[in-house]
């Protein structure tokens, strides 16, 4: 039947059309059936950041589209690197950056470590730890709004069973020192999955001979931990980070949707000061050289950072 079917669109394609296919290699032939995606990819990707690139050099505004467009130059650079709120801004945001990483990455491996023992059930307890990656944010946001209520949340209550504080008084959200760890403690608990899974990828990928080797040596269990499973585990612990860290430093819909940035600024990060010069102060070309600014940032670090994990990999 398929054969029969290619026949007949052998049959009716033009003879010219079906000589220059015949003519084009196999890797011509890949070529021309991706490139109409590459293309799309192209179109959705690098186009929006060469006009992002183009506006921050210029006063537009979105809600003014018939104002003249004047060019400013590096202006808008200028007054973002000397702006003292843009940099609380990223005060906060490398403070969030590094307290869900650190979080994140002992009780990711911890988990992945205990899970690698394969102890009874462990499929279950590792399908159970899996659940908060598999939720959307916006779920897991009004989730933990919830649980944050000092009035009915239970989280405000379980703090209260353990240190006998009113569960009035625990006010996470609108507490200028506890805002900002709760935002913490939910990027934990929904994210420290994803490392787990990766480190545990990389327990698995310890072949067995070498702990069978350093059994055979009499090394102890904390020997062959600190010899072994670390140093060979330590690059996909790097690449976790590594992915974390991006996704961290873009932290929006979390913040945004347990506190706003409040209270005050606390937990004010950089991608939401961008959001508010863009779609509330509508400084379209100042937010856009922001946007730069992080892009460029977050580059040159990663950057940076995969030198160092090709360097820990060649060990």
């Amino acid at each position: 039947m398929l054969n029969r079917t290619a026949e007949n669109v052998a049959r009716a394609t033009p003879e010219p059309l079906a000589r220059k296919v015949r003519g084009i290699s196999d890797k011509g032939l890949a070529w021309l059936f991706i490139s109409p995606t590459i293309l799309l990819l192209l179109a959705i990707n690098i186009f929006p950041l060469f006009w992002a690139i183009y506006l921050s050099f210029t006063n537009y505004r979105a809600n003014r589209p018939n104002e003249v467009v004047k060019n400013l130059g590096f202006a808008n650079y200028q007054r973002i690197l000397g702006d003292n709120d843009i940099w609380i801004a990223m005060q906060t945001t490398a403070h969030f950056v590094f307290w869900t990483i650190l979080l994140e990455t002992l009780i990711g491996f911890t988990l992945a470590w205990l899970i690698d023992r394969k102890f009874r059930g462990h499929a279950f307890w590792t399908t159970l730890i899996l659940v908060p990656m598999m939720l959307s944010p916006a779920v897991v946001g009004n989730f933990w709004r919830f649980l944050y209520e000092p009035q009915i949340g239970l989280f405000a209550y379980a703090i209260s069973f353990v240190t006998g504080i009113p569960p009035t008084n625990i006010q996470m959200l609108s507490n200028v020192s506890l805002a900002p760890w709760s935002i913490i403690i939910v990027d934990t608990w929904m994210w420290t999955p994803y490392v787990m899974l990766i480190c545990l990828a990389g327990l698995r990928s310890i072949p067995e001979y070498i702990y069978e080797a350093a059994e055979v040596d009499r090394a102890s269990n904390w020997r062959q931990f600190w010899s072994i499973t670390l140093p060979m585990a330590l690059p996909f612990i790097m690449l976790a980070v590594l992915f974390r860290g991006i996704e961290n430093f873009k932290m929006f819909d979390m913040v945004n949707l347990l506190t706003g940035g409040g209270p005050g600024s606390t937990t004010e990060v950089a991608s939401i000061t961008l959001k508010r010069q863009a779609f509330e102060s509508w400084r379209t070309g100042y937010s856009s050289a922001f946007a730069i600014i992080l892009f460029v940032a977050v580059f040159g670090l990663a950057n940076i950072y995969v030198k160092a994990l090709n360097k820990v990999k060649q060990r």
